[in-house]
């Protein structure tokens, strides 16, 4: 499964006002993990850029006047996540620019949901967190995921923080630990992320579950399953998984 982490930056919040795209960033992601291909391009949006968008990016118009058009990485921007499931966090905000900057462009007309699926990672946080803050810091910390580098929003940064969070939100894999080129860092032996928090000789106490906790359970895994097509920790694909494993079929 191919799936592409998109953010965008604009010049103002209304993409029917005439604000533009100045940023995007991408990620991909196959079978849930990074490759390292990236797409990012910063965006001449041939108009000025509202204060208010201005504070959160802090990319200046100034700063984008020898940069391309929408309309020229265009076809570049639909090659990349072509056939993929774009995972996009409030996709109705990100997706309403890109279809009006498609809309501008020339030939035949063009949408976003043409060339990809999409996955709106705000509705699925609002499913696992109803009536919690479920915007992009509030879910990384909900994760543990590190972005105390934000202090600027920026497309391919947050399609990166997005990336861990999805992951941990549909897997429990909540330590992607990306690096600048997308690509997933492991721990060594004997490093910090590698050592074990358990004391020797602690006594481990095992408490199970109530018949409560395991229909909640279930219906996670449930949720699981259908927005990312497997749950590894349902019996009937934890067997395909293994198959897998041992007739060398996983990438």
């Amino acid at each position: 499964m191919r799936q592409i982490v998109l953010d965008t930056e604009t010049t103002g919040l209304e993409a029917e006002l005439g604000h533009r795209i100045i940023e995007i960033g991408c990620i991909e992601l196959v079978h849930r993990r990074p490759t390292g291909r990236t797409f990012h391009r910063y965006l001449n949006p041939e108009r000025d850029i509202d204060a208010g968008a201005l504070g959160v990016h802090g990319i200046a118009r100034a700063d984008l006047a020898r940069e391309p058009r929408f309309v020229d990485i265009a076809d570049e921007l639909l090659a990349f996540i072509a056939d993929a499931e774009l995972v996009i966090h409030n996709a109705a905000f990100d997706v309403g620019f890109l279809d009006a900057e498609l809309a501008r462009a020339p030939g035949p007309a063009r949408t976003i949901g043409s060339a990809a699926r999409v996955l709106d990672t705000l509705a699925l946080a609002r499913q696992l967190h109803p009536g919690q803050r479920n915007g992009l810091d509030a879910l990384c910390k909900r994760y543990g995921v590190d972005n105390s580098n934000r202090d600027l929003h920026g497309a391919l940064l947050d399609a990166r923080l997005l990336a861990e969070v999805y992951l941990a939100m549909t897997g429990g894999q909540a330590a992607l630990a990306l690096d600048d080129r997308g690509f997933a860092a492991t721990a060594t032996p004997g490093s910090a992320a590698a050592r074990s928090p358990l004391r020797s000789g602690a006594p481990l106490l095992v408490i199970m579950a109530t018949p409560e906790e395991l229909l909640a359970h279930e219906a996670l895994l449930g949720l699981v399953a259908k927005t990312s097509g497997r749950c590894v920790w349902r019996s009937s694909d934890a067997a395909g998984s293994l198959t897998e494993a041992k007739t060398g079929s996983v990438g």
